[in-house]
């Protein structure tokens, strides 16, 4: 286990990848870091980092923002509870006497589960707990050659956790836990591992056996097929926009396209005609993958009245002001491509597909 930990650490130092958060340390700079970094690659991180840590460069200043601009700054990022729960951790932090410094401590703050509470105690404050994520699991798996089948990730990190553990290196459990997800992310991949790279290749089991695609053995949840109707309802020069609301969870404060039930009709029920068609897109939350079709809606299509705007969270928004709102990654581009498509005059000869 030493010889492991020991080696693993004398790679990373001599491997690592010069990353932003590496290169300026700071405590809130790795909270902000390990927050984007879930479920994100770091090359799509990377510039969402250094624009945030320009605009926010610390708790108070993240405490003081309004949620809106929190949200903008984290557009694109996706997961945007994540945002909302940093956002309310800073909140929380900023009225404290001092920063949480063990991973029990960190727990006990928004948004914070065992993973990301290990990595900021290790990194910030060299306490010593060690980090199992996706990656974590794909090294340790392979290391072993455990053929175990899981249910889940989650059911996964329980089993490894005790031998993540074991492996740490107290001592230095900050560099070991960067370590271990630095493998699991630029060596130990999914998909064509680079083994001769890696050094823990003479112990690694998997690849005594040949197999280190094979591990782990995870159980796929299968995709879900839905389709979304969207309509762009535009007068004056303004575009008719849905802010979802508090109870909306993953996308809440989020801005988008109504959809029929949201402007109080009925939903498409016959295939739309070609010439309303305005645009089809796809996009992909968790194991959903989502086609959204938008429409111009038909000339006798009756809006909500102005009284009842604010009940439905619907805002007509000058189309020089959509730029300001924070819209998914997905409808940012939509978005953008229609008005530039409208504002140009030009109308397509089929539908856009993107």
């Amino acid at each position: 286990m030493e010889l492991l930990a020991r080696a693993l650490v004398e790679w990373f130092r001599a491997n690592r990848r010069r990353l932003p958060w590496r290169e300026r340390p700071s405590v809130y700079g790795t909270v902000v870091s390990e927050f984007m970094l879930q479920q994100t690659q770091v090359a799509t991180v990377v510039p969402y980092f250094d624009r945030w840590m320009r605009e926010l460069p610390g708790f108070a200043a993240l405490a003081a923002a309004p949620e809106d601009r929190v949200l903008k700054l984290w557009e694109g990022l996706g997961y945007y509870s994540r945002a909302r729960n940093l956002h309310r951790l800073a909140e929380e932090v900023a009225e404290r006497a001092r920063l949480p410094q063990t991973a029990a401590e960190w727990r006990e703050l928004p948004g914070v589960g065992p993973y990301t509470a290990a990595a900021i105690a290790s990194i910030a404050f060299g306490q010593p707990v060690a980090v199992v994520d996706g990656n974590v699991v794909r090294v340790l798996a392979r290391l072993t050659g455990d053929e175990t089948r899981f249910s889940s990730g989650a059911a996964a990190v329980a089993h490894f956790q005790e031998l993540a553990g074991a492996l740490l290196d107290p001592e230095r459990a900050g560099d070991h836990n960067q370590a271990m997800m630095e493998l699991g992310a630029t060596v130990c991949l999914k998909r064509r591992p680079q083994c001769l790279l890696c050094p823990w290749r003479a112990d690694c089991r998997a690849l005594k056996q040949g197999r280190p695609e094979e591990l782990p053995q995870l159980e796929r949840r299968p995709k879900v097929d839905v389709a979304v109707v969207r309509y762009w309802v535009e007068r004056k020069g303004e575009l008719l926009v849905h802010r979802i609301p508090p109870e909306g969870r993953r996308m809440a404060g989020l801005h988008e396209l109504p959809t029929g039930p949201q402007l109080g009709w009925a939903e498409e029920t016959a295939e739309p005609e070609p010439d309303r068609i305005r645009f089809v897109g796809t996009r992909g939350i968790t194991h959903h993958r989502i086609r959204e079709t938008i429409l111009i809606p038909r000339r006798d299509a009756r809006l909500p009245r102005n009284a009842e705007m604010g009940r439905l969270h619907l805002f007509w928004i000058p189309r020089e002001n959509l730029g300001g709102l924070a819209f998914s990654g997905p409808h940012r581009r939509w978005v953008d491509h229609l008005l530039a498509e409208r504002g140009g005059r030009r109308k397509p000869s089929r539908p856009v597909v993107i």
